[in-house]
């Protein structure tokens, strides 16, 4: 009887020998031992009994005879069980055998119910099914959130969403639109991790349908058309997912708006290559030139679309190779190191 008690507000409190019970929030919270809860319920009892004396005696000789009951377990003439049920979990019975186990005190714990979740204000925890629904909608959701436009540095808006390219993995599209200079730009960031080993695409455009298919290039991703000596290094115009026509464009206007080709510091002679390698893409995207266009991705995180999937496309091949130690000088792997790193110690002081 002496075992100190914490009783919350919203914890009930049973006796079924007697089926006596507090109700959650008939009470404020306390601190007391298990006679004092016990002498608490009986003055709450003897409160109005004077009153029921008068109004209703029959009324008041049961409460009489049930506040005896409740004096007698006071004196433990016989054993009991009491119940305290706190759906916050926030109640407390002393052990007072403690850090030994107590064999007279049971703690259990449940999971809330959805009434026992209203009752403390609180919403009632998801179940996984819907854990995976959020997922799926988070795939079918445009996230919008406010930046400044990277040409005049007005109030802009960017919109981002996941997109899930058939035979390849997650991709992050984020496109920025300026209401104010109309300006426009969208990249495309890898939603995985950088794969084992690099991956060598190379396709031969023979018609002007080749062009059509759809295209991702990542940050790390080099692009060379050999029948042209031509070489996109990597970084050059960020990750783009597009069509392989759009790539050739995107690599003309790199091209053409080239500084160093405008204005004085341009040579004549320069610029006349440039305006022939000009011509070369246009006629690569008439369909009067055949070339082989490669996308060569250490991190394996570039993709061109194969028509004939899941069968091999003939006019393209793919290569998985090893990549070289330079490769991963460039990529940040060389210093990462993912595994056995708590066995090198910190250093001593």
């Amino acid at each position: 009887m002496n075992r100190e008690v914490v009783k919350t507000d919203c914890a009930t409190a049973r006796v079924p020998e007697l089926d006596f019970e507090i109700p959650a929030f008939s009470q404020k919270g306390v601190l007391t031992t298990l006679e004092g809860l016990l002498d608490r319920a009986i003055a709450g009892l003897e409160q109005d009994q004077p009153g029921r004396r008068e109004s209703d005696a029959n009324v008041a000789k049961k409460i009489d005879e049930f506040i005896s009951k409740l004096k007698h377990l006071k004196e433990v003439e016989s054993p009991f069980t009491f119940i305290l049920d706190d759906p916050s979990g926030n109640s407390f019975v002393e052990n007072p055998r403690a850090p030994l186990k107590d064999e007279g005190l049971v703690v259990t714990h449940y999971r809330r119910t959805a009434q026992q979740a209203a009752m403390l204000g609180i919403e009632p925890e998801e179940p996984c099914e819907t854990l995976v629904d959020s997922a799926e909608d988070l795939r079918n959701e445009v996230l919008q959130f406010n930046t400044n436009c990277p040409e005049c540095n007005a109030p802009a808006s960017t919109n981002m969403k996941l997109v899930q390219i058939p035979h390849f993995k997650e991709v992050i599209i984020m496109a920025t639109n300026c209401d104010a200079c109309g300006h426009r730009t969208n990249e495309v960031k890898s939603g995985g991790a950088i794969e084992p080993l690099g991956t060598r695409i190379t396709l031969q455009v023979t018609d002007s349908s080749d062009l059509t298919r759809d295209l991702l290039k990542s940050e790390t991703c080099r692009v060379e058309i050999p029948e042209l000596e031509f070489e996109l290094g990597m970084g050059a115009l960020g990750g783009k997912f597009t069509t392989l026509e759009g790539l050739l464009k995107d690599i003309r206007d790199l091209v053409e708006k080239n500084p160093f080709n405008l204005g004085d510091s341009s040579l004549p002679d320069r610029a006349e290559k440039l305006s022939a390698f000009g011509r070369k893409l246009q006629q690569i995207m008439d369909g009067k030139l055949q070339v082989h266009v490669t996308l060569d991705d250490p991190a394996g995180n570039s993709y061109l679309q194969n028509l004939y999937a899941p069968e091999d496309d003939p006019a393209m091949k793919v290569e998985r190779y090893e990549r070289l130690f330079e490769q991963n000088e460039e990529l940040g792997l060389n210093d990462m190191k993912t595994e056995g790193y708590e066995a090198d110690g910190s250093p001593l002081r």
